[in-house]
């Protein structure tokens, strides 16, 4: 099962929106108008700039997460959005052997497709392993590098998709709410769906008013972009994205 983490964030990350957005439009000094922003009057503000779609400010506040027990498939989709940073456990370094891995609830509930991707998971230990003793006897110490390290970084080629990873990661706000934009979506991938549920969660109660909204298009805008792909599920959909925030 995956954990996520909020671990850092922007201190008052809504008061510096607020100043930075207020700047924009007034011509006193940016200490002037940052002793302006109290709690109060900024919630207001930040409310009225998501109203307005102004989101640049929202580039100055930054989040990090923390991420384990994710799959490197969920990796692959998560790492195509660019506007982020990521530190991510590395298979040249790191040895496999043992590794743990994610199983999907779809196979997890069919017994039959189970047990074939155990057993699946069982063979790509037991080859990883081989393969990683054969090159560690053949081989020799390369540009200071270990026979150890040389050999898993071979051997990593045959394992699945499905071996656990862990991650820290840091978006900026505006990047975030494109993020559960896309990934919050019912027709999203399960895994990437469900640890974007949980990065919601946590950031809504640091920022809920620059999140309130966060989440997929039929919830903050009542349309669907999915066309016939549409889950069909809006009125289901708007009720649990209203339910994060309380």
């Amino acid at each position: 099962m995956f954990t996520v983490k909020l671990i850092s964030h922007t201190p008052y990350p809504e008061m510096l929106v607020a100043s930075a957005a207020k700047l924009c439009y007034s011509p006193s000094s940016i200490e002037e108008t940052r002793q302006k922003c109290d709690a109060e009057s900024s919630a207001k503000f930040v409310k009225m700039l998501a109203e307005m779609g102004h989101q640049s400010p929202l580039e100055h506040i930054n989040f990090t997460f923390a991420i384990e027990g994710v799959s490197r498939i969920f990796l692959a989709q998560f790492t195509r959005h660019r506007i982020a940073s990521y530190s991510v456990q590395s298979q040249r370094y790191v040895k496999e052997t043992g590794f743990n891995f994610v199983m999907p609830p779809q196979i997890e509930k069919n017994p039959e497709a189970k047990r074939e991707f155990e057993n699946l998971m069982n063979m790509a230990k037991v080859s990883y392993e081989k393969i990683e003793k054969f090159l560690y006897n053949s081989g020799e110490n390369y540009l200071n590098i270990s026979k150890e390290k040389k050999s898993i970084e071979d051997a990593r080629y045959v394992l699945p998709g499905a071996i656990e990873t862990k991650i820290i990661c840091s978006f900026n706000a505006r990047s975030l709410l494109n993020f559960f934009k896309v990934r919050c979506c019912e027709r999203a991938q399960w895994e990437i769906k469900e640890v974007a549920l949980e990065m919601l969660r946590l950031v809504l109660k640091i920022s809920p008013n620059i999140f309130a909204s966060a989440g997929p298009p039929c919830f903050n805008t009542n349309v669907c972009h999915e066309g016939k792909l549409s889950c069909g599920k809006r009125e289901e959909v708007i009720k649990k994205f209203k339910n994060l925030s309380v």
